[in-house]
C-alpha cells in the first residue's frame, strides 16, 4: 500500500475512533444529565416548617426553641384558616346556608387540599398514617398543592368534533359569595409566611431510614442493602471465576470437554436474569436452605451466578495473555507449576482480572430481576452484618421499580425515586473508581 494512502487511511481510523468517543461519552451525557440534575433534587431543596418538624420528632434534629418559634408563628395562619373553614362546614351540617347540599363535595375537597399543604388543624386528634400528620414538607411540593387550591382542573367536550382537554378555572368560583371566599387570596398571599421555605442540604437522605413509605426520610436500608448484595456476590463469584479460568487455561487439555464446558459458560453468559431468580429461589431457599426464606446470602449466591461467567472469561483471557516466557523462566529455576501460578500468572493477569471484576460489579449492583424472589423487599430496616444471613433487605434497584410502578402516590415522591438513581449510579462508580484505582496501583507496581 501506498505510504500516503495509509497514513490517510490510518487517520480516517483514529478519526472515527475519536468520534465513536465522542458519540458514546455525549450519549452518557443525555442519560445521566437528566438523573443527576432530578436526582441532586433529594438533596439540595427547600425545605418547609413541616420538613424541619419531621426532622425534629423523627430523627430528633433541630433546636428545639426554634422549632417550637417556627411552628407558633404558622399556627397563627393555620388558626385562622380552620377556624374560617370549620365555621362554614359547620353552617353546611347545620343546612343554615341556603342550598348548602352544593357546597357539601366541594368544600369537603378544598378542606383535604388545605390539610395536605399545611397539615391538619391543631385541635384534631392526631391521625394515624405519618403523611397526614404533616403539611408538605417540600416547596416545589407546596407551590404545586397551592396550584391545586387555587385552580381546579376539568375536562372540556363542549367540541363534539374533538377530543376533550383539560382547562383550569378558578375554585374560588364555587364559593362566590361566601365567607371562604377570602381564604384563597389569604393562602395565596401569605403561603411563604404559612410554610417559611427554607435552603436545606439534606445529606442525610443517604442515612435516615424512610417512613411511611418513603413519604419521609432517606434511603439508607437500600443503599446499604445494596452494597451487601454487590459485596456478597463479588465475594462468591471471584474467587470461583479465577479458579475455574486457571483450571481452563492451564490445566485442561483442548478436547470436547474443554469444548462443552465453554459452551456451558457462554450459554449462561446469555441466559435471562429472571431465570437466575427462579433458580435461586428453587435451589438456594427451597432445595439448600440456606436460609427460612428470602435473605441478603441467597441474593447474594443467586448474584454471583449470575456474574460468574463473566469473571471466569475475563479471568481466562487475562491469564491467556501472560506471555509463555513469564512461565518458562520460572519452570526453569524449578519452581513447580502452582507455585508458578500464584507467584507469576496471577500477578501478572491481575489488572486483565480486575477489569472484569469491575464489568461484573457494576452488573450485580444493578440488577433486579434476580433479587425479587431471593433477597429484596419493599419495606425494611438497615440489616446489621449478622442479620444478612437469615433476613431480606430493600434495594435500590428494585425499590426504584417498585416506587415507579406500585406506589400509591408516585408523583408525590419522584424526588425520592431520582435519589435513588442516582444515589444507585454513585455507588456503582464509587465501587468502580476503587477497582480502578486497585488496578492502577497494582499495574505500577508490575512495572516498577
Amino acid at each position: 500500500m501506498d505510504i500516503n494512502n495509509r497514513k490517510v487511511l490510518n487517520k480516517s481510523v483514529t478519526g472515527f475512533g475519536y468520534f465513536s468517543i465522542f458519540l458514546l461519552a455525549l450519549s452518557l451525557l443525555i442519560i445521566l444529565l437528566p438523573i443527576i440534575i432530578n436526582g441532586l433534587g433529594a438533596f439540595f431543596f427547600k425545605g418547609t416548617v413541616e420538613f424541619r418538624r419531621v426532622q425534629y420528632e423523627k430523627f430528633n434534629r433541630g433546636n428545639n426553641e426554634d422549632i417550637l418559634a417556627e411552628i407558633n408563628k404558622t399556627n397563627v395562619h393555620k388558626n385562622y384558616i380552620y377556624k374560617k373553614m370549620h365555621t362554614f362546614m359547620d353552617k353546611i351540617d347545620e343546612e343554615e346556608i341556603e342550598d348548602s347540599y352544593k357546597y357539601e363535595k366541594n368544600v369537603n375537597e378544598l378542606y383535604k387540599l388545605i390539610k395536605d399543604l399545611i397539615g391538619p388543624p391543631l385541635d384534631e386528634d392526631r391521625p394515624v398514617l405519618i403523611r397526614e400528620q404533616y403539611g408538605e414538607t417540600r416547596w416545589d411540593k407546596a407551590e404545586e398543592k397551592l396550584d391545586e387550591i387555587l385552580y381546579k382542573r376539568e375536562w372540556d367536550y363542549t367540541n363534539k368534533d374533538k377530543i376533550g382537554r383539560q382547562v383550569k378555572t378558578l375554585r374560588l368560583n364555587d364559593f362566590k359569595g361566601t365567607e371562604i371566599e377570602d381564604i384563597f387570596r389569604y393562602i395565596e398571599t401569605n403561603i411563604e409566611a404559612i410554610m417559611l421555605p427554607e435552603f436545606t442540604f439534606y445529606y442525610n437522605f443517604l442515612f435516615d431510614k424512610s417512613y411511611d413509605a418513603h413519604f419521609f426520610g432517606g434511603i439508607w436500608p437500600e443503599f446499604l442493602g445494596t452494597f451487601y448484595l454487590a459485596l456478597g456476590a463479588m465475594i462468591f463469584a471471584v474467587p470461583m471465576g479465577i479458579i475455574a479460568a486457571i483450571y481452563l487455561a492451564e490445566y485442561s487439555k483442548e478436547g470436547k470437554i474443554l469444548s462443552i464446558l465453554r459452551t456451558f459458560i457462554s450459554t449462561l453468559s446469555g441466559v435471562p436474569s429472571i431465570v437466575f431468580g427462579l433458580f435461586g429461589l428453587a435451589f438456594f431457599i427451597n432445595t439448600m436452605k440456606v436460609s427460612d426464606s428470602k435473605s441478603v446470602l441467597a441474593g447474594a449466591l443467586t448474584l454471583a451466578l449470575l456474574i460468574l461467567p463473566t469473571v471466569i472469561r475475563s479471568s481466562e483471557e487475562a491469564i491467556l495473555a501472560v506471555p509463555d516466557t513469564y512461565r518458562e523462566a520460572s519452570l526453569a529455576l524449578g519452581t513447580t507449576k502452582l507455585k508458578t501460578i500464584i507467584k507469576v500468572i496471577l500477578p501478572a493477569a491481575l489488572p486483565g482480572i480486575l477489569t472484569g471484576v469491575i464489568i461484573s460489579l457494576g452488573r450485580a449492583a444493578g440488577e433486579t430481576a434476580p433479587i425479587i424472589f431471593t433477597a429484596a423487599v419493599s419495606v425494611g430496616s438497615p440489616l446489621s452484618f449478622g442479620e444478612i444471613f437469615n433476613q431480606p433487605s430493600p434495594a435500590l434497584s428494585w425499590n426504584i421499580y417498585n416506587l415507579v410502578t406500585e406506589h400509591e402516590a408516585v408523583n408525590e415522591i419522584r424526588h425520592v425515586q431520582y435519589g435513588m438513581v442516582f444515589s444507585l449510579v454513585l455507588l456503582v462508580l464509587s465501587l468502580n473508581l476503587v477497582a480502578v484505582i486497585l488496578r492502577a496501583r497494582i499495574t505500577k507496581k508490575l512495572r516498577g
